[in-house]
Protein backbone atom coordinates (compact mmCIF):
# COMPACT_ATOMS: atom_id res chain seq x y z
CA UNK A 1 0.00 0.00 0.00
CA UNK A 2 1.30 3.44 -1.28
CA UNK A 3 1.69 6.09 1.58
CA UNK A 4 3.13 9.65 1.83
CA UNK A 5 2.51 11.09 5.44
CA UNK A 6 3.11 14.53 6.26
CA UNK A 7 4.36 15.90 9.14
CA UNK A 8 6.16 19.22 10.73
CA UNK A 9 3.09 21.83 10.73
CA UNK A 10 1.86 23.82 12.83
CA UNK A 11 1.31 27.41 14.02
CA UNK A 12 4.28 29.66 13.68
CA UNK A 13 4.79 33.69 13.78
CA UNK A 14 5.03 36.03 10.81
CA UNK A 15 9.33 35.46 9.99
CA UNK A 16 9.49 32.33 11.59
CA UNK A 17 10.56 28.72 10.61
CA UNK A 18 9.24 25.45 10.00
CA UNK A 19 10.26 22.07 8.50
CA UNK A 20 8.14 19.51 7.10
CA UNK A 21 8.82 16.06 6.58
CA UNK A 22 6.94 13.42 4.10
CA UNK A 23 7.52 10.12 4.47
CA UNK A 24 6.77 7.91 2.24
CA UNK A 25 6.36 3.95 1.85
CA UNK A 26 5.39 1.00 -0.61
CA UNK A 27 6.75 2.30 -3.86
CA UNK A 28 10.21 2.89 -4.87
CA UNK A 29 10.64 6.75 -3.46
CA UNK A 30 14.28 6.87 -4.89
CA UNK A 31 12.88 6.28 -8.58
CA UNK A 32 10.26 9.19 -8.29
CA UNK A 33 10.30 13.35 -8.85
CA UNK A 34 9.16 14.54 -5.39
CA UNK A 35 6.68 17.96 -4.79
CA UNK A 36 4.60 19.91 -2.26
CA UNK A 37 1.72 21.57 -3.17
CA UNK A 38 -0.44 23.82 -1.07
CA UNK A 39 -4.07 24.76 -0.58
CA UNK A 40 -5.82 27.36 0.55
CA UNK A 41 -9.57 26.25 1.49
CA UNK A 42 -11.60 27.50 -1.27
CA UNK A 43 -8.99 27.59 -3.78
CA UNK A 44 -7.20 25.30 -6.18
CA UNK A 45 -3.51 23.60 -5.28
CA UNK A 46 -0.94 25.58 -5.66
CA UNK A 47 2.58 23.34 -6.85
CA UNK A 48 5.03 24.95 -4.64
CA UNK A 49 8.28 22.82 -5.35
CA UNK A 50 9.74 20.17 -6.52
CA UNK A 51 12.74 17.81 -6.57
CA UNK A 52 14.21 15.31 -9.25
CA UNK A 53 14.58 11.56 -8.30
CA UNK A 54 17.57 12.00 -7.29
CA UNK A 55 18.22 15.20 -5.68
CA UNK A 56 20.15 16.61 -7.99
CA UNK A 57 17.81 19.62 -9.09
CA UNK A 58 15.19 21.50 -7.08
CA UNK A 59 12.55 23.71 -8.32
CA UNK A 60 10.70 26.57 -6.44
CA UNK A 61 7.58 29.05 -7.69
CA UNK A 62 8.77 32.05 -7.38
CA UNK A 63 6.17 33.03 -4.23
CA UNK A 64 8.49 31.23 -2.24
CA UNK A 65 11.91 30.92 -4.29
CA UNK A 66 14.75 31.97 -1.88
CA UNK A 67 12.65 31.13 1.48
CA UNK A 68 11.91 27.53 1.32
CA UNK A 69 14.34 24.67 0.48
CA UNK A 70 13.46 20.86 -0.79
CA UNK A 71 15.53 18.33 -0.20
CA UNK A 72 15.34 14.33 -0.11
CA UNK A 73 17.20 11.69 1.56
CA UNK A 74 16.41 8.66 -0.48
CA UNK A 75 18.07 6.11 2.04
CA UNK A 76 15.38 7.46 4.78
CA UNK A 77 12.48 7.41 1.81
CA UNK A 78 11.61 11.08 3.43
CA UNK A 79 10.88 14.58 1.65
CA UNK A 80 11.72 17.67 3.49
CA UNK A 81 10.62 21.44 3.26
CA UNK A 82 12.55 23.90 4.75
CA UNK A 83 9.90 27.04 5.33
CA UNK A 84 12.43 30.60 6.75
CA UNK A 85 10.76 33.92 6.56
CA UNK A 86 7.20 32.91 6.47
CA UNK A 87 4.43 35.34 5.70
CA UNK A 88 0.72 34.95 6.74
CA UNK A 89 0.21 34.24 3.00
CA UNK A 90 2.11 30.85 3.22
CA UNK A 91 -0.85 29.98 5.44
CA UNK A 92 -2.06 26.74 3.63
CA UNK A 93 -2.42 22.35 3.99
CA UNK A 94 0.86 21.38 2.44
CA UNK A 95 0.55 17.84 0.53
CA UNK A 96 3.62 15.85 -0.59
CA UNK A 97 3.34 14.34 -3.70
CA UNK A 98 4.94 11.51 -6.17
CA UNK A 99 5.39 11.22 -9.69
CA UNK A 100 4.76 14.46 -11.53
CA UNK A 101 7.00 16.85 -13.25
CA UNK A 102 9.89 18.83 -11.95
CA UNK A 103 8.60 22.41 -13.41
CA UNK A 104 5.15 22.42 -12.32
CA UNK A 105 2.46 22.76 -14.61
CA UNK A 106 -1.59 21.18 -14.93
CA UNK A 107 -0.59 17.67 -13.40
CA UNK A 108 -0.39 19.51 -9.79
CA UNK A 109 -3.91 20.91 -10.50
CA UNK A 110 -5.58 18.05 -9.08
CA UNK A 111 -4.66 14.51 -7.13
CA UNK A 112 -5.62 12.24 -9.61
CA UNK A 113 -2.44 11.04 -10.74
CA UNK A 114 0.63 10.28 -8.91
CA UNK A 115 0.53 9.73 -5.25
CA UNK A 116 -0.80 12.26 -2.95
CA UNK A 117 -0.42 12.32 1.15
CA UNK A 118 -3.02 13.58 3.25
CA UNK A 119 -1.52 17.08 4.52
CA UNK A 120 -0.26 18.89 7.08
CA UNK A 121 -1.65 22.65 8.25
CA UNK A 122 0.87 25.42 8.17
CA UNK A 123 -0.68 28.68 9.82
CA UNK A 124 1.31 31.95 9.62
CA UNK A 125 -0.27 34.32 12.05
CA UNK A 126 0.89 36.68 15.02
Amino acid sequence: EVQLVESGGGLVQPGGSLRLSCAASGFTFSSLNMAWVRQVPGKGLEWVSAINYNGGSTYYADSVKGRFTISRDNAKNTLYLQMNSLKPGDTAMYYCAAGGPVYGGSWYSSTDSGYWGQGTQVTVSS
